[in-house]
């Protein structure tokens, strides 16, 4: 398939490609933006004008930014991986909140090769100013998806929200034979992971694999072996952001 070409124009800034999973919420906030909007055009339309006619102008153009605000959130740019076989790349925008040790996420730390094992885990919180469709760090295959509802929602750039929060765990074997760990954590204001894989599925890397409504985090349990190129507090690109490179 043909690498698309970079889009340098002023429409992919205002109106960007919007993800699928978008389009229902975004309509959403464009019909509820109409309410003030007709009221306006009522108001005008039978001669009542002043302070309900200004009131009414004031939420028509706040209802409409936030239905645009709406679209942006779900948007879905095109991403340029670097030419560099060896690199784990960011699967989130965002920025670097914690650098741990740890063992892997959930049931698949209680398995027999990766029991008492631990693995640098590099976690990326998202906002909700970023894009929040996740892509994967290297070109494998899904060999476990476990999701877990825990029903919590600490702020995702805590350690606990790791071990509270609605979560979707993914055990990953990159082409080259390591195996790591992906992560999607719900957060304080998110309130549902849409995970876009099954089980023995192969994806290239860079390719989609799910979104986070509404802000979240993404933990990246390196393979072993594998030391972060990263610091607390960088901003992360996905598809293109180095979060460490494999021996």
């Amino acid at each position: 398939m043909k690498a698309p070409s970079p889009d340098f124009s002023n429409k992919a800034y205002l109106l960007p490609h919007i993800n699928k999973e978008g389009i229902r919420f975004g309509l959403i906030a464009c019909v509820i933006a109409l309410i003030p909007i007709g009221g306006l055009a009522y108001s005008l339309a039978t001669g009542v004008c002043g302070f309900v006619c200004a009131a009414l102008g004031a939420a028509s153009l706040l209802f409409a930014l936030l239905a645009y605000g709406v679209f942006l959130f779900f948007r879905d740019p095109e991403r340029f991986q670097i030419d560099d076989p060896k690199a784990i790349l960011s699967p989130a925008d965002g920025r670097i909140c914690l650098i741990q040790q740890r063992e892997f996420p959930d049931s698949f730390g209680e398995m027999e090769e990766f029991k008492g094992r631990k693995y640098w885990c590099v976690s990326v919180f998202m906002s909700v100013f970023n894009v929040h469709v996740n892509r994967m760090p290297t070109a494998g295959t899904i060999l476990k998806k476990e999701y877990i509802a825990a029903g919590k929602f600490f702020n995702a750039s805590l350690d606990k929200a790791s071990k509270e929060n609605e979560r979707c765990n993914y055990l990953v074997k990159a082409d080259e034979g390591s195996v790591y760990a992906v992560t999607q954590i719900a957060g304080l204001v998110a309130r549902r992971i849409v995970p876009g894989v099954v089980d023995g599925q192969h994806l290239e890397r860079i390719e989609r694999f799910g979104l986070i409504r509404f802000g979240s985090r993404l933990d990246v349990y390196l393979p072993e072996g594998v030391e972060p190129a990263v610091k607390i507090g960088q901003t992360m690109v996905a598809g293109e952001t180095v979060l460490g490179r494999m021996a």
